[in-house]
């Protein structure tokens, strides 16, 4: 792939991950969160799984519950938790904070999937959790927008192993269709339970909605999918340290949402951390490191 194409995907991308933020919460003003990311879901896996219906699908009643499962955390937990924070914190924070994920995939590989990391990707865990603080503005009491959004990141990160670990049996489109239409169920029956399931149907509420579904769904996981398909896929996740900048950016732009000199210190130290935690150095190290009785994966 041309190196000029290749960045300049890599940059709409992010920037599509990061304007969704800002998007959502504006769309808030017209339906409630669940609601709007149920829709959003049902929709955008919808017309996806029409696309790749002649595709491989899913073997069986394993690869059908694998699938819900991962729709389960990646679509349903992730954005029901990032947006319903929206509701108490500013959206250039919820950004900041969902995308905090590969720094929790670190510490959860480590203590559940038996993985080792080495010395500076540790370094970025620990860059990256002191921009967290910053971001928070030092105030160590989290409240309630807070802990939805480390909950968001949290969900990202279980997809993110889950991922890892069951999708290469999927054809990637299909599996992000079909995690989308589960996603997109359990938001609607969390909507229908815990909200008023109102959607106030206007031209403005109808243009954020498409906006949400096509670009920020659609089009956004096709071209990530392009991405990590025909790029390397480590490098091209590193670039995920964009999406915060691109929603704090967005937010200003779209929201008027004022960005304290604490947040911008405190997402620049975010992605400094990301970057290392998926920084790829040559080494001539064996990939296996031996560990007590057990062989521990080096990444």
């Amino acid at each position: 792939m041309n190196k000029w194409f290749y960045f300049s995907l890599i940059i709409l991308t992010t920037c599509m991950m990061g304007i969704a933020f800002p998007i959502g919460k504006i769309g808030m003003d017209y339906a409630p969160p669940f609601l709007l990311m149920g829709i959003r879901y049902l929709l955008a896996g919808g017309v996806l799984a029409l696309i790749v219906s002649k595709k491989q699908q899913p073997r069986g009643r394993k690869q059908w519950l694998q699938a819900a499962v991962i729709g389960l955390f990646q679509s349903a937990g992730v954005m029901g938790c990032g947006y319903y924070s929206m509701n108490w914190i500013t959206s250039s924070e919820s950004a900041i904070i969902t995308f905090v994920n590969p720094l929790i995939v670190i510490v959860l590989g480590t203590l559940f999937m038996g993985k080792a990391y080495r010395g500076y990707q540790w370094l970025g865990v620990a860059v990256g959790f002191m921009g967290v603080v910053f971001t928070l503005g030092f105030q160590l009491q989290f409240q309630q927008g807070t802990l939805l959004a480390f909950a968001a990141a949290l969900s990202f990160s279980t997809a993110t192993l889950l991922i890892k670990k069951w999708g290469s049996a999927f054809d990637t489109m299909v599996l992000a269709a079909y995690q989308m239409v589960a996603g997109g169920v359990t938001l609607s029956l969390l909507s229908l339970f815990t909200e008023q399931p109102i959607f106030d149907i206007n031209t403005n509420s109808i243009f954020i909605l498409l906006v949400l579904v096509i670009v920020c769904s659609i089009l956004q996981f096709s071209l990530w999918f392009y991405l990590l398909k025909n790029g390397d896929a480590a490098k091209t996740s590193s670039f995920l340290f964009l999406v915060p900048f691109f929603g704090v950016l967005s937010s200003w732009w779209l929201l008027g949402e004022q960005v304290q000199w604490y947040v911008v210190a405190g997402g620049a130290l975010i992605c400094i951390g990301i970057f290392l935690v998926n920084w790829e150095r040559k080494s001539t190290a064996p990939m296996l490191v031996k560990t007590g009785v057990g062989a521990r994966e080096t990444i």
